[in-house]
C-alpha cells in the first residue's frame, strides 16, 4: 500500500503543503472533541505510525513526540463540552478541525479530511473515508488528536477519580455508567450524552 498516495497525488496538481486532518473523541460521555492538522515535508514516511485506533497507547505516545519533530507543521485544536452541547458533535467536530487547520503555520494550501464531511474551511480539500489508513498525514494527524484528548482525561482523572477518566477516557463503559448513576455527572460530562442513560433506569 501507497501512504503517500494522496499526498502525492496533490503535490502533483500543484499544492504545496497538503495537510491530513483527524480527530478524536466523537463518542465519548465527557471532554471535548479534538482534532489535528499535520503538513509532512515531502515523501516523508514515519516508521510505526498507522491509524491510531490499530496502535497501542505505549506505542501512540512514542509516535507524537516523532511526529511533532518531523512535520513541517502540525496543530492540534478542541471544542469544548459547551460548544458540542450548543451546536451538537458533528457541528463541534467541524469547528474542531476548522481551528486545527486554521492554526498551521506554514498554512495549509489543501486539506485532505477524515471521513465524509467537510469541516468550512477557507482552502479547498477533500474528504477521504478511513482516510486514516490509507493517508500517512492524516493517520499522524489521528495519533496527535488521540493523544493529545488522552492526556485531557489523565488530568481530569485527578480532578475526579470516581469516574475512572483514565481508564475509558470518557467513553461508556460499565464502570462509567455506573459511577455516572451513584455520583451523577461532573463537570466535563456532556448532559445531551447521558440522556440515553437516564432514560433506561
Amino acid at each position: 500500500m501507497d501512504w503517500l498516495e494522496y499526498e502525492n497525488k496533490n503535490i502533483a496538481r500543484g499544492f504545496l503543503n497538503v495537510c491530513g486532518v483527524d480527530e478524536a473523541g466523537r463518542g465519548p460521555l465527557a471532554g471535548p472533541v479534538c482534532a489535528a492538522a499535520v503538513i509532512l515535508p515531502e515523501n516523508t514516511i514515519i516508521e510505526g505510525v498507522n491509524d491510531s485506533k490499530k496502535l497501542s497507547e505505549k506505542k501512540r505516545e512514542a509516535l507524537f513526540d516523532v511526529i511533532k519533530e518531523q512535520a513541517l507543521a502540525y496543530s492540534i485544536a478542541f471544542a469544548s463540552v459547551e460548544e458540542i452541547e450548543e451546536m451538537n458533535i458533528l457541528n463541534a467536530t467541524m469547528l474542531a478541525m476548522k481551528r486545527a487547520v486554521e492554526g498551521l503555520e506554514p498554512k495549509a494550501d489543501y486539506a485532505m479530511i477524515d471521513g465524509n464531511r467537510m469541516p468550512p474551511l477557507t482552502i479547498v480539500g477533500e474528504c477521504i473515508v478511513k482516510g486514516d489508513a490509507k493517508s500517512m498525514s492524516i493517520a499522524c494527524a489521528s495519533i496527535l488528536a488521540k493523544v493529545s484528548r488522552d492526556r485531557l482525561l489523565y488530568e481530569y482523572d485527578k480532578e475526579f477519580p470516581q469516574y475512572f477518566f483514565a481508564k475509558h477516557k470518557g467513553y461508556g463503559t460499565k464502570a462509567h455508567i455506573e459511577a455516572i448513576l451513584e455520583y451523577g455527572p461532573c463537570k466535563y460530562h456532556r448532559p445531551s450524552f447521558l440522556k440515553k442513560i437516564y432514560n433506561k433506569k
